[in-house]
C-alpha cells in the first residue's frame, strides 16, 4: 500500500470508450430506464434490491411482462428481504408472460443454505448487453417525483453505453449462474460509445469482499485538493476513517454529505456517533435538509468519481452484493461535483463546537445505536 499522498492513478485499469449520463432524481431516471427496456431487441436483465408493489414497481413489472411477450429474453433478480412486500400476483403475472425470475436467497429458514444475512443490494439494468444502468435507486415510489405521490429522494444513478455495460451484464450473469447453475451468453458488443474510462468494482458473496473499499481508500490516498462524499448510511470502517483523516491532515478539503433525516432512525443515530472524531480531525460534515438523501457517490479532485450501491457501512463491506461504477473522466467528475455543490446549498454544516453542545439525550441514543453498527 502506498503512503498517503504518494498514490497515482493507474489509467490502464480503466477501460475507455464509455458514454455516461448522470441522474439524481427518479423522475429523470425512470423514463430513461423504461425507454431502454422498450428499445431492447434481444435481452433485458434487471437486478434490484427492492421491486415495490406500489405504482413505480407495478409499472416496471408490467413493462417487463410486455417486453417478454415480444420474444425478448427478460430476466429479473430481486432480493428476498428487500422485496419482502412484493405482491405475489405481480410475480405470477411476470412469470406467465415469460419473464424468468430469480429470488435471491428466499426467506426460508428451514433451508440449510438460507444465508439470511447475505443480500443482493445491487441495482443493475442492462439491455442487449449494450446499455446499462447502475446506482442507488430502487424501483419503488420513494424515488418517484413528489407530484406523483412519491418521496422524491435524492440519489445518484448512471446510464452507461460502451464496454462497461457488458461488464455490468457479466455481473448479472455471474449471480444468475451461481444461484441457478445455468449460464447464458448475451447478444451485443462492447463497441466504443464515448470518452469516459470506467472500471466496474463489485464484490461477491465470499470473494473480493473488499474490492470497493480498496478503491475508496486508494482514491483518498490520491487526493490532493478535494474529496466530496455523499453517502446515505455513513458508518465507515477504521480504514476509511483513517484515510479521510490523513487526507484532511494533508490539507485536502474533505467534505461528507449525509441525510439530515433518515428512513432508519437507528442507523442515523449510529452514523452521527462518528461525527465527533471526524470533525476533530478536520473532516467537514454536512446534513442534507431535504427529502431522504440516498446517494452513494464520491468525487476526488474533480477527476475520479464513483457512483453505485455501496454504503460506507459494515453490511456493504461484509455481507451484501454491491457494485460501483468507478470513473476516471474529468467531465463526468465535474458534473457529479456540481451536483454535490447544489446539495450543499440545501445542507447544514455541522461544526465541532456546535456538535459538542448537543443535548445529552442525543448522545445517549448515539452510544446505544453505534454499539449495534455491526448489523447496519
Amino acid at each position: 500500500m502506498p503512503a498517503s499522498g504518494d498514490f497515482s492513478w493507474d489509467y490502464d485499469e480503466y477501460v475507455p470508450g464509455n458514454s455516461l449520463t448522470l441522474y439524481v432524481r427518479g423522475k429523470d431516471l425512470f423514463p430513461a430506464m423504461e425507454a431502454a427496456i422498450e428499445r431492447a431487441e434481444a435481452s433485458v436483465h434487471l437486478e434490484t434490491y427492492i421491486l415495490g408493489s406500489d405504482q413505480t414497481g407495478r409499472a416496471f413489472a408490467e413493462l417487463l411482462a410486455r417486453k417478454a411477450r415480444t420474444g425478448a429474453r427478460v430476466r429479473l433478480i430481486y432480493d428476498s428481504i428487500g422485496s419482502l412486500d412484493l405482491d405475489p400476483t405481480l410475480e405470477t403475472m411476470m412469470r406467465n408472460s415469460g419473464v424468468q425470475i430469480l429470488e435471491y436467497h428466499p426467506v426460508a429458514p428451514w433451508r440449510p443454505s438460507w444465508a439470511w444475512n447475505r443480500r443482493d443490494h445491487r441495482k443493475i439494468l442492462v439491455c442487449d448487453g449494450k446499455v446499462g444502468f447502475v446506482g442507488g435507486m430502487n424501483l419503488n415510489d420513494e424515488n418517484a417525483p413528489a407530484d406523483l405521490g412519491g418521496g422524491d429522494w435524492r440519489d445518484a444513478h448512471v446510464r452507461v453505453e460502451g464496454p462497461a455495460a457488458r461488464d455490468l451484464d457479466l455481473l448479472f450473469r455471474d449471480v444468475w449462474s451461481a444461484q441457478t447453475g445455468r449460464w447464458f451468453e448475451t447478444a451485443g458488443d462492447a463497441a466504443t460509445r464515448g470518452p469516459a474510462r470506467v472500471k466496474i468494482a463489485a464484490n461477491q458473496e465470499l470473494l473480493n469482499r473488499f474490492v470497493i473499499r480498496e478503491a475508496y481508500v486508494n482514491a483518498l490516498l490520491a487526493a490532493r485538493e478535494q474529496v466530496s462524499i455523499a453517502n446515505a448510511y455513513f458508518i465507515p470502517d477504521w480504514r476509511i476513517r483513517r484515510a479521510l483523516a490523513q487526507a484532511a491532515r494533508r490539507g485536502v478539503d474533505v467534505r461528507v454529505m449525509v441525510p439530515g433525516r433518515s428512513d432508519s432512525g437507528a442507523v442515523w443515530h449510529a452514523m452521527r456517533a462518528r461525527y465527533d472524531s471526524l470533525l476533530a480531525r478536520g473532516v467537514r460534515v454536512f446534513e442534507w435538509q431535504g427529502p431522504m438523501m440516498h446517494a452513494k457517490a464520491v468525487v476526488v479532485d474533480r477527476l475520479w468519481a464513483s457512483v453505485g450501491t455501496y454504503n460506507l457501512d459494515h453490511r456493504s463491506l461484509q455481507h451484501n452484493l454491491e457494485v460501483n461504477l468507478n470513473v476516471l473522466d474529468r467531465a463526468f467528475a465535474e458534473e457529479l461535483a456540481s451536483q454535490f455543490e447544489l446539495g450543499l446549498k440545501g445542507s447544514r454544516e455541522i461544526t465541532l463546537a456546535d456538535w459538542r453542545r448537543r443535548p445529552p439525550l442525543e448522545r445517549l441514543k448515539e452510544r446505544l445505536w453505534v454499539s449495534f453498527d455491526y448489523f447496519f
